[in-house]
């Protein structure tokens, strides 16, 4: 148990990693959107490879189709609600933070990063060796969120004490997720374990389609294919090492 919550933990400590990058190096947005489309292609790399192809393989069509759509709906509706309270803005860097609520920004951040840290969970569950490429994937797009918003968080007057304690929140918060992927999938048969894994990979690439990507294609103009399909081969050849 105390393994899945560290390796969650781990995972997400780059959202203070990124926090502490943003508060002490200026970067420019075309960095912030390569950062980020190259995590965007790291995360479709191993929702594909490590999760979606997982999941038909322990549960067949069904389960999978039945997650991914179920994962899907989940997060929109939780974006949308979220958006509604104050959270459409948490991954901006030009200080629109200011309009918003800072309770609802952490809370959409914890949505963002809840299924990953779940999967993370159910691979140590599953004992056949934790899946490098997801815990890579999982880091390294946090890494850009966590940029954007602390330099969007700064710009609005935040101090750093009050970032980086958001982030750290929001670190442990995923930790815990993971611990509860581990603990309530304990015992699980092949068909909810399935589900399970197929429902954190519709999320994820609803939050990639919804937030993630245009925002980097924003930043980062056309270059953004480029590095997507970068982080896409390197999470793909860390996944077949």
């Amino acid at each position: 148990m105390l393994e899945a919550f560290l390796w969650g933990l781990a995972a997400a400590s780059s959202l203070v990693v990124g926090a502490v990058v943003g508060l002490t190096i200026r970067t420019s947005e075309l960095v912030r959107g390569f950062i980020m489309a190259f995590g965007s292609g790291v995360l479709i790399s191993a929702l594909a490879y490590e999760l979606t192809e997982e999941s038909f393989r322990l549960g067949g069509a069904l389960a999978t189709c039945a997650g991914l759509a179920a994962g899907a709906l989940s997060f929109f509706v939780g974006d949308l609600l979220i958006a509604g309270r104050g959270g459409r803005v948490r991954k901006r860097s030009n200080g629109r933070q200011a309009e918003e609520s800072p309770r609802s920004i952490a809370l959409g951040a914890g949505l963002d990063g809840i299924p990953e840290s779940v999967v993370i969970g159910l691979s140590v569950l599953e004992g056949a060796g934790l899946g490098v490429a997801v815990v890579a994937a999982v880091f390294l797009s946090n890494l850009p969120e966590a940029l954007s918003a602390t330099v969007g968080f700064r710009k609005c007057g935040y101090s750093a004490r009050t970032i980086l304690g958001l982030w750290a929140a929001v670190a442990v918060a995923s930790g815990l997720a993971s611990l509860a992927g581990f603990t309530l999938l304990d015992g699980a048969s092949d068909f909810p374990a399935s589900f399970i894994l197929a429902y954190a990979a519709g999320a994820v690439l609803t939050m990639l389609a919804d937030t993630m990507m245009p925002e980097a294609f924003e930043y980062g103009g056309r270059l953004v294919g480029l590095a997507t399909v970068l982080g896409f081969g390197a999470a793909f050849a860390l996944s077949q090492l």
